[in-house]
């Protein structure tokens, strides 16, 4: 009979961990939390200091019933639940569930599921670290108090089957705000010019770009063109300077979880999603032959970039080995402490460096090898020397103008011989050994372009995790379930890789917005979660963060009751014939935004897109154009004779033509600019137009 009950959340550790420990362990799986707020009420005693209402999850009674039953017959109980807050609190509530003598109970944590490491723990088990339970509970209460005195509001009053969520809305609100940005933005013209010249005894041409004089000279429209070239057309072209240098690249730092989801979004077009997951199979044991089951990298959920001191010593007599002393970093790597970096954990590792990738790969499905050699690639990397590079600059003289040429090559690969990312795939310029000061070069080409500046870019999913990092907002456990939600609810459709705003995202951001401004506001919501951190030191009570937010948020709920309560959302009747039973249609709101339908459900159930005229004729046509919406809900503006005609347009046409060339012009902010860029005319729109 097994002595000792050990308690992991996922079934897929269970068998990995029981072989390392033995027969006098038996291990069983929480499958994750067990207790939780009840669906179908608040579950937070307002009037008694917030305390906390929890019940037994659904389905779940069974599975707590046989783990009491194992508890009662063991003699120690170690709670082993992932390393950070939500395991601490899974810990705390199996305690509260189990109803078993605490001092029974202990807490172990691992970072690794290895058999050093789970057997390590078991050896420095602790007390339950409340500052980590309270931290999770007042999230918990805080996202809580957000969902469920917001959403059902917005439910009832506009219509939708709309929610909000604490750091899902802010979220919302970043890709709102970046769309606006884009919206809005007027390009602007500039030119570039380069040079193809001929050296004396080389085949290959000399190109060059054009600086300027002593210091850079922009370019803003074909007339300075015209004028910098007349100026040119009898210079002598002489090398005036060639210099070289040393260029150092640092080696990465391991992986944290953000910059992992933002990589394998970047290389492997993973989702953040996928990437969670695939990484949660290697944490948690994969079958290799010859090993049974192993963890092969460590904790998936962190934002340090720390690496124990083993692991570290690994790795660099693997790098000398393997690739040379000379490759190995000198000395360890100090990185800047920020506040907001929970160093429990170490960074994102293989377990054990020696593993390489082409050991496991037919252990592996092709995700997993791709996400592990990403990993271990990366992780290796960062223990080796900097990458260094020749440099050459080269100015060449032409009357009172400059070209300049840069030019680099590898004289020492370091890490790059393992880990390479894009940009360090561009191939440089070669430059001829013979490039001397005071040669004379000879021209063979001048060529001139028109460019415009481009807008930002579209969120992806990576560069959303980047800003939410870089803004304090949510923590590596929650920047994949954000981002699915706010996908999966339809706010937000993603498109190739980029992420854009639906009808219904613009709809649920304006009513944030303007009813809950604090709740959508990210200094705020950075600070809620500076506050959370503080509870984690110990240094706040967590019930001071609840009772400070509740009052602000009720107010604003109260007021938000009684402003949309006026706004009695009637379904529009519209001159829409339903052809089943000729009654007019009337406009509804469904999750994918405004559609027709017929006023005689149940008895009629017809129903039509319903394309919104903006009182504008179409420049191809002349028919009226349309708001309408693409199959993953992004809106756009197109022809009412769709297929016969094909107009379209992402921004808002007016029915104003250009003065210049004639052309339709559309909105952007509050300008009205050419929709042919190479015209480039903008002018105010007038109050008529707003």
């Amino acid at each position: 009979m097994a002595k000792y009950l050990v308690i992991v959340e996922s079934p897929a550790k269970v068998k990995t961990i029981k072989k390392f420990l033995g027969s006098n362990y038996d291990v069983q799986a929480s499958n994750g939390h067990v207790r939780d707020f009840p669906k179908s009420q608040f579950g937070i005693d307002v009037e008694n200091d917030f305390e906390p209402k929890y019940i037994t999850i659904r389905g779940k009674g069974e599975l707590l019933a046989g783990l009491r039953k194992v508890a009662k017959k063991a003699d120690k109980i170690f709670l082993a639940t992932d390393p950070d807050r939500e395991g601490e609190a899974i810990s705390w509530h199996l305690m509260q569930a189990l109803k078993e003598d605490p001092k029974k109970m202990r807490r172990i944590t691992f970072n690794e599921i290895t058999k050093t490491a789970v057997k390590n723990s078991i050896k420095q088990p602790r007390e339950l670290d409340m500052n980590l339970v309270d931290a999770q509970q007042a999230r918990r209460m805080l996202d809580r108090m957000v969902g469920y005195s917001i959403s059902p509001l917005l439910w009832a009053k506009v219509k939708r089957g709309l929610s909000a969520g604490r750091v899902q809305s802010v979220a919302l609100r970043i890709i709102c705000d970046r769309e606006e940005e884009i919206n809005s933005f007027i390009p602007e013209e500039y030119w570039s010019l380069d040079g193809a010249f001929k050296i004396h005894g080389e085949k290959k041409p000399l190109q060059a770009k054009f600086y300027g004089t002593d210091k850079k000279l922009p370019i803003h429209n074909k007339a300075e063109m015209d004028e910098i070239l007349k100026k040119l057309e009898n210079a002598e072209y002489q090398v005036t300077e060639v210099k070289k240098g040393e260029r150092i690249k640092n080696a990465p730092l391991p992986f944290t979880t953000s910059t992992l989801q933002q990589e394998a979004a970047k290389t492997l077009n993973f989702s953040t999603q996928k990437t969670m997951r695939l990484a949660q199979q290697l944490y948690e044991g994969i079958d290799i032959k010859g090993n049974g089951t192993v963890g092969i990298i460590t904790y998936l959920r962190t934002d340090s970039t720390r690496i124990s001191q083993e692991a570290d010593e690994a790795a660099r007599a693997y790098i000398g080995e393997q690739y040379g002393e000379s490759y190995v970093a000198e000395g360890g790597k100090a990185v800047k402490k920020d506040q907001k970096i929970q160093d429990a954990h170490e960074a994102i590792r293989p377990t054990d460096i020696s593993r390489t990738p082409a050991m496991l790969k037919e252990s592996l499905s092709r995700d997993q090898f791709r996400l592990y050699q990403l990993i271990w690639k990366r992780f290796t990397a960062s223990r080796m020397a900097p990458a260094r590079y020749e440099t050459t600059s080269v100015k060449i003289g032409a009357g009172e103008y400059t070209f300049t040429v840069a030019a680099s090559k590898v004289v020492f690969d370091g890490f790059m011989s393992v880990y390479v990312q894009d940009d360090d795939n561009k191939k440089g310029n070669v430059l001829s050994q013979s490039l001397e000061k005071g040669m004379e070069l000879e021209l063979l080409e001048l060529k001139s372009e028109q460019h415009f500046t481009q807008p930002p870019a579209h969120y992806t999913e990576a560069s959303l995790v980047k800003a939410l990092e870089e803004q304090g907002i949510g923590r590596p456990s929650t920047y994949a379930p954000t981002i699915t939600t706010i996908i999966s609810r339809r706010y937000v459709s993603k498109e190739q890789k980029n992420l854009y705003m639906t009808e219904l995202g613009e709809v649920v951001n304006n009513i944030m917005k303007q009813a809950f401004p604090s709740i959508v506001d990210v200094h705020f919501t950075a600070m809620m979660e500076g506050l959370l951190d503080c509870v984690e030191a110990g240094t706040v009570q967590w019930k001071t963060v609840v009772r400070n937010f509740y009052p602000d948020l009720k107010k604003d709920v109260d007021a938000a009751e009684q402003e949309l309560e006026k706004v009695d959302i009637q379904d529009e009747v519209t001159d829409v014939v339903c052809d089943l039973c000729g009654r007019n249609m009337v406009i509804k709101y469904g999750p994918h935004g405004r559609f027709l339908a017929c006023p005689g459900f149940p008895d009629c159930r017809n129903t039509k897109p319903y394309y919104e005229k903006i009182g504008v004729a179409c420049p191809k046509c002349g028919r009226d154009v349309v708001l309408k919406k693409t199959q993953k809900g992004r809106k756009y503006y197109g022809c009412e004779d769709n297929p016969e005609c094909d107009f379209m347009s992402w921004q808002k046409p007016s029915d104003k033509k250009c003065p210049v060339c004639g052309s339709y012009m559309v909105e952007k902010g509050n300008k009205l600019v050419c929709s042919q860029e190479t015209c480039g005319y903008v002018e105010q729109k007038t109050k008529q137009e707003d």
